[in-house]
């Protein structure tokens, strides 16, 4: 480390990088201009393509019912963690609060934090080379690609991952010796629970950085997990789950390579994501020699790391069925040490490189399949609502172009008018249980919309419905590979005269087996009244009972359970 450069030990202020001697003695407004473009730029972008997913409306109904006094559920009566990011979760509790709309609250929060990140990871990037004159180049990358102008938005929490790990980057660069940055790292796993190994690789990081003694370790290690241990015990008390209930429902544990390495083809080829690693490649070579312009090894190395092990973890799981989605936190990590880099000859040829590249893959480069889902079950997210509601920005979903589901939703309001206790499977309307409208239909968000707060909406995938969630999984599409079948369903929640065609013989089986051994403990687990034993009882139980499942057959299923 030459005298130029400042240990990541100081606790310089943020501001402080934007002085002349940092940036390369061009004045402080060259190095705001550079940390704000690519932040506009990105924040453009996202808003040009703003929508609101499907999904993304599944974390509205909960955050409706915590703000009704129902608590952290999808459907009252019964506690099921439906909201993977439960840190976003509740940040939109806070801005439906003054009575602001949850869903443009989604979509322009998620906006302006994927901004903020862009401005987070500029900064870091400043930091790492400081006394360097610098130029883009990482960004570049991020801001060609259709998909992270598509997630700028979307009403899920990839902007509040966009934030977090570019400001976690940036304290680590910058505040190592914080026990605010032990904090702020430690909250990997309330962002999103895959991102607990970016908390963990950070958090090594600070310690290499560091070094501190036992106490300080200690100390630090107790501030980083104190809030996602706390809500982790809360979780297992309350929900009686380990994980949120999407990861029960994906078999977050499980393998899936040979799927996982479809979907990384499926991001990458469309993009010709291989030329801009050529000419990141071809750059590093010579910038790997100690130089005058050389980062400082630990915080360049980490974000590395952590992106690496993002996108293994992603590959082993199978993927995802929204394109590109889970990939951009491990690019965004990986490109994070190289986001701005020096104003050297190897770095400005790969800068000119790539940004050719950029040109032609934000005019030109899409994916074959745009506005559907793919053949091997990937969708262009944003591209199919703006097909099924017939709009270019749908927030409030209506489906004006799917026929089906608006049926379906007409369905669900006829049975609230008339205050009919209607079990409503798909476009079949059958008695029900409760003395509301229970409504069944994969489209959850919307559902979750039509459905009133005192009724129940049931996906048979299970992202909010425990007994689905439980169920063994099938080949099928990527996150939605389990389907409970409609005989387990009616006999959890119908009641009176069987639909047509549905097997008399299979409801009377599921019927008994819901009163036997591990699946009437979940049933209990998620419906009974909340009291200190319960709780207890929940969390001691919680790991048996997040690794259950029964098989899809009820005739099976009870003979597995009820021993006989």
């Amino acid at each position: 480390m030459t005298s130029t450069q400042l240990s990541p030990r100081e606790p310089d202020a943020v501001l402080g990088l934007l002085n002349k001697r940092r940036v390369g003695g061009r004045g402080p407004r060259r190095g705001i201009i550079l940390c704000l473009l690519p932040a506009v730029v990105i924040a453009f972008a996202g808003f040009q393509r703003r929508w609101m997913s499907d999904d993304g409306h599944i974390y509205v109904r909960t955050v409706r019912q915590i703000l009704a006094g129902n608590g952290p559920v999808f459907n009252a009566g019964e506690r099921a963690e439906s909201s993977t990011g439960t840190l976003w979760q509740w940040l939109l509790v806070l801005a439906g609060l003054p009575g602001a709309d949850i869903a443009t609250a989604a979509m322009y929060g998620g906006l302006l934090l994927t901004a903020a990140g862009f401005a987070f990871a500029s900064l870091g990037a400043m930091r790492l080379y400081a006394g360097s004159a610098v130029l883009p180049l990482g960004c570049l990358v991020l801001l060609a690609l259709p998909p992270m102008w598509d997630f700028a938005t979307s009403g899920l929490e990839t902007g509040l991952a966009t934030c977090w790990i570019a400001g976690s980057w940036l304290l680590l660069v910058t505040r190592a010796r914080s026990i605010v940055t032990c904090v702020v790292l430690g909250l990997g796993p309330l962002v999103r629970p895959d991102l607990a190994l970016v908390s963990a690789v950070f958090l090594g990081a600070q310690w290499l950085m560091v070094r501190p003694k036992r106490r300080a370790t200690l100390g630090g290690l107790g501030a980083a997990l104190a809030l996602p241990v706390a809500y982790e015990i809360f979780r297992a008390g309350y929900y009686g789950q380990l994980m949120p209930l999407p990861g029960v429902t994906k078999e977050a544990s499980q393998s899936l390579w040979a799927r996982g390495l479809d979907y990384l083809q499926d991001f990458a080829e469309p993009y010709l994501l291989w030329v801009p690693a050529l000419f990141l490649v071809a750059a590093l070579l010579p910038a790997a020699s100690p130089r005058r312009h050389s980062p400082p090894l630990i915080p360049a190395l980490a974000p590395i790391v952590a992106g690496l092990l993002c996108w293994v973890y992603v590959i082993k799981v199978g993927g995802d069925f929204m394109h590109g989605r889970m990939f951009l936190p491990g690019l965004l990590l990986m490109l994070l040490p190289v986001f701005l880099v020096p104003l050297t000859r190897a770095w400005t040829i790969a800068a000119v490189g790539i940004g050719a590249w950029a040109i032609v893959c934000a005019a030109f480069l899409r994916i074959p399949y745009a506005g559907w889902i793919g053949p091997a079950g990937v969708a262009d997210e944003r591209g199919v609502y703006v097909q099924q509601n017939a709009a270019p920005h749908p927030l409030h979903h209506t489906f004006a172009g799917q026929p089906g589901t608006v049926a379906y939703a007409r369905l669900v309001r006829d049975a609230e008018r008339e205050s009919t206790p209607a079990l409503i499977l798909g476009r079949t309307v059958v008695g029900a249980n409760s003395p509301t409208v229970t409504g069944v239909y994969n489209t959850l968000g919307f559902s979750g919309t039509v459905v009133p707060l005192d009724g129940a909406a049931l996906d048979p995938i299970g992202l909010a419905y425990p007994l689905a969630a439980h169920s063994e999984r099938f080949h099928g599409r990527v996150g939605h590979d389990k389907r409970l079948p409609d005989a387990w369903i009616f006999a959890d929640r119908g009641h009176g005269t069987l639909p047509a065609g549905m097997s008399p013989v299979d409801v009377a089986a599921a019927r008994r087996a819901l009163d036997c051994g591990q699946l009437a403990e979940l049933r209990a687990a998620t419906r009974d009244p909340m009291t200190p034993a319960r709780f207890w009882h929940n969390l001691t139980g919680a790991w048996d009972r997040t690794s259950f499942r029964f098989p899809n057959n009820p005739e099976q299923a009870e003979r597995q359970l009820c021993g006989g």
